[in-house]
């Protein structure tokens, strides 16, 4: 069986660098027209759909912070407008947070953390499923972390805000598969990004040798992950975790 994701219009938010840069490179490889979501770095985002369509794919990139829904709603209209109905949504954009204990953590930073990634999430489908609920058709790939599942030091915040992602991602599948809409979860573990690039040397090297396959992921790694759950071959899989981790974390 193919990809079939020829002609299939995909957004995916925070693409600009990291997962989501090789998320949207991945799907356009297997033929899918990409929406490349930033937020701030526009220079790097129009370096994603520049080597996207110097491989002879489409891509498009725009701008929104995923946390205003407004934004989000021009994005999606520009993007139907431009590149046709949404049928995938990736949802990756990273939501900021400080890596500290709870106990030292101010309530301000914890509430930004947690409100941040569920109005990120809630925004985006609200743009995208109306659509999809006409057409009886559509993908939700949503990205958490393992954390969500096994606890780090320091990490408390995070894993709430994606254990809260896991929880509505199960109940979205409940609710959409009636209308043909697919909702899974993709949880990587460390994964070599910008956004890990501070972690201290001691802490990869940890969680390297932790993990059955000796090494902490690559972006790639994540994205052939989301490409499998976007194609036809998932068609059948909906309200699923998929750990991404070298083995790391065993669901």
């Amino acid at each position: 069986m193919a990809l079939q994701l020829t002609d299939k219009v995909v957004l995916v938010t925070g693409a600009s660098r990291g997962i989501g840069a090789a998320c949207a490179k991945a799907l356009a490889a297997g033929g899918a027209k990409v929406v490349v979501n930033y937020l701030r770095a526009e220079a790097q985002a129009r370096a994603v759909v520049a080597e996207i369509e110097a491989a002879g794919g489409r891509a498009l990139a725009l701008p929104a912070d995923v946390r205003d829904p407004e934004a989000v709603a021009q994005m999606v209209q520009t993007a139907t407008r431009e590149l046709g109905t949404i049928d995938v949504l990736v949802n990756n954009a990273h939501i900021n947070f400080p890596i500290q204990p709870l106990t030292t953590m101010g309530w301000p930073d914890i509430e930004a953390k947690l409100t941040g990634e569920i109005k990120a999430l809630y925004n985006c489908c609200q743009a995208v499923l109306p659509a999809m609920r006409e057409r009886k058709a559509g993908k939700l790939i949503l990205v958490s972390s393992t954390l969500s599942r096994s606890p780090g030091e320091g990490f408390a915040a995070h894993s709430a805000a994606k254990a809260a992602l896991d929880a509505m991602a199960r109940g979205m599948a409940m609710e959409l598969g009636p209308e043909g809409i697919t909702v899974n979860v993709v949880s990587p573990g460390l994964t070599a990004t910008d956004a890990t690039a501070d972690l201290p040397p001691e802490m990869k090297e940890f969680i390297t040798a932790a993990t059955p396959l000796r090494r902490v992921g690559a972006p790639e790694d994540v994205a052939g992950a989301v490409v499998f759950l976007a194609s036809a071959l998932a068609d059948y899989i909906t309200g699923q975790y998929l750990p991404v981790n070298g083995g790391n974390y065993m669901a």
